[in-house]
């Protein structure tokens, strides 16, 4: 899954760290999240999206749907 956290975090100049603590779940999950090996619980996508003031498909896209959304 594709995601826009990195992005997102950084527009707010936090660190990974601080994510973690908002989020209360480790640095090492944010850094999963964001490259792409872990996709997060359900509960913890909406946390994310309230956190960010965003919906969780302006965060989150699924990989097939963004290639079927770009010309071949």
């Amino acid at each position: 899954m594709n995601n826009r956290l990195r992005i997102l975090r950084a527009e707010r100049n936090w660190s990974q760290a601080d994510l973690a603590q908002k989020l209360e779940v480790s640095r090492q999950s944010v850094n999963a999240i964001e490259t792409g090996k872990y996709d997060p619980s359900l509960p913890l996508a909406f946390k994310l999206a309230r956190l960010f003031s965003t919906t969780i498909e302006q965060i989150f896209t699924d990989e097939d749907s963004d290639s079927e959304a770009q010309p071949s």
